[in-house]
């Protein structure tokens, strides 16, 4: 039994209305929103007072990389840690990337990261990346679907001579995900430019980490993007484009999308707030820890993404948290080519986006969430289940104080990483409490994870997204002319 749990006197805040309404939790899911939820309350209920502050849907962080294996290292933060530095920072739920290497069955790799994950703290869920072409695979895409809970697949469009898709095998999973109802995701980077590009820089004698923004210029990004944005417009499947972090990128799905093309864009909190001249800092190893792929960009990018997520042309907002320490980053001292992709921000990611964007008025509360939980939810098919305060919902939910404030830093994060991108970085707005399925896992500074509390949850394939699409593509069979 998990309990009663009533949260009186605040504002709730949904994607499409704000209201002030107590929430009653009971048995780990919302049991009434509203004046009468008080009275609804079992004896021996426990009480949070939210007068003054907002009750929100627990974010939703759809692009982590808990455990990550990588050059023979692994990340810092594993699904405990990462989980309950989420849950420190207001999200209840993430979700995770199954990456097989190449020639490695999907199903193994799957049940090897669900293996890592039992020890979460909060709600997990996961992408499967299609690495490689082969009957098996379609097949495994199939049992992942129907099975396993799995409603999306993730494609590296970079990382050549690794886990790079080509066409050839962006075309076959692409169909594949059409006919199982499975949303296809894309990491758009032209790995053959970044691979020339690296061997490029590192001639002109460029080797430490100012040579990696060189090596993937805004071009690079947003020719995958259009590429693989014209491969699925093609095919007739929707898509969704992972950390976008230029203005071409976003310009390419805002044009598709006023094509009438389904296109859905993800942006992270760091390419919202910080710029390329992070690699340029004297200090190797802070350099070293801003890099991730794709890097942070020129001033005036961060303006696009903000301006795309007010427009409704970005949808999401994630981190792909993955935590390497300078001692993993530096593997590539003597070259930029080999320091490990990754930054942290799983923690940070509400506070961040609220004070960049709601107190600067670039966003309302519920364009707030709705970037930050109830976007992912629909379109990875787990609303109103996720991302709603609505009765029968999860009740996971996140108390937020919008007049305290905090500095961001490595010195008080939870996550087990050795950098913070965000250091010194002041925000006002934040969580008071964080409630995971009807308990509070987070209290004023008190985290009270648990390892292993975390369910696994099973994403169903879609209805009705894809049927319009189906539809759409019979309404315009063409015909033979009959001679």
């Amino acid at each position: 039994m998990h309990g009663a749990l009533l949260i009186r006197g605040g504002t709730v805040v949904n994607a499409d209305r704000q209201e002030k309404a107590d929430v009653l939790c009971v048995d780990g899911v919302i049991a009434a929103v509203g004046a009468d939820a008080a009275a609804l309350a079992p004896a021996g209920t426990e009480v949070i007072d939210a007068s003054g502050q907002l009750v929100m849907p627990g974010g939703i962080d759809p692009h982590t990389h808990m455990q990550l294996p990588f050059m023979g290292t692994v990340t810092a933060d594993d699904f405990y840690t990462g989980t309950a530095a989420a849950l420190a920072g207001g999200t209840t739920s993430i979700i995770d990337f199954v990456i097989p290497d190449p020639q490695e069955p999907l199903l193994d790799a799957y049940r090897k990261w669900r293996g890592w994950a039992e020890k979460s703290a909060a709600d997990y869920s996961f992408h499967v990346a299609v690495t490689w072409w082969s009957e098996q695979v379609h097949a495994d895409m199939g049992i992942l679907v129907r099975e396993e809970g799995i409603n999306s697949f993730k494609h590296f469009m970079a990382y050549k001579n690794a886990i790079m898709c080509d066409d050839e095998t962006l075309v076959n999973s692409f169909k594949r995900a059409l006919e199982l109802g499975a949303m296809p995701t894309v990491h758009a980077e032209n790995g053959e430019l970044v691979y020339l590009l690296q061997q490029e820089v590192a001639r002109m004698g460029i080797t430490g980490p100012e040579g990696h923004p060189l090596a993937r210029p805004p071009m690079v990004e947003a020719e995958a993007a259009n590429r693989s944005i014209a491969i699925a417009g093609v095919l007739g499947v929707p898509i969704y484009v992972v950390h976008v972090s230029c203005m071409e990128a976003a310009q390419a799905i805002a044009a598709a999308r006023a094509r009438g093309q389904r296109v859905y864009g993800e942006v992270l909190a760091g390419h919202l707030v910080i710029d390329e001249s992070v690699y340029r800092d004297p200090d190797f190893a802070k350099a070293a820890a801003h890099v991730m792929s794709p890097p942070f960009r020129a001033k005036g990018h961060q303006e696009a993404l903000w301006q795309g997520l007010q427009s409704g042309q970005l949808h999401t907002t994630a981190t792909d948290h993955c935590t390497f320490c300078a001692a993993q980053k530096a593997m590539g001292k003597d070259n930029f080519a080999k320091i490990p992709n990754g930054t942290g921000g799983v923690e940070e990611r509400l506070a961040v986006i609220w004070d960049a964007g709601v107190n600067t008025g670039r966003l309302t509360p519920s364009e707030f969430v709705a970037i930050t939980s109830a976007n992912t939810a629909k379109l990875f098919n787990i609303y109103p289940r996720k991302g709603l305060v609505g009765v029968g919902a999860d009740a996971d939910l996140v108390v937020w104080d919008p007049k305290a404030s905090h500095t961001l830093s490595v010195k008080t994060q939870h996550s087990k990483g050795d950098y913070n991108i965000f250091e010194g970085r002041t925000v006002q707005g934040m969580p008071s409490h964080t409630i995971s399925q009807g308990v509070v896992a987070y209290a004023q500074g008190d985290l009270r994870a648990v390892q292993g509390k975390g369910r696994y949850i099973k994403r169903p394939a879609f209805g009705p997204n894809f049927d319009a699409v189906q539809r759409r593509a019979a309404t315009l069979q063409p015909t033979p002319v009959l001679r």
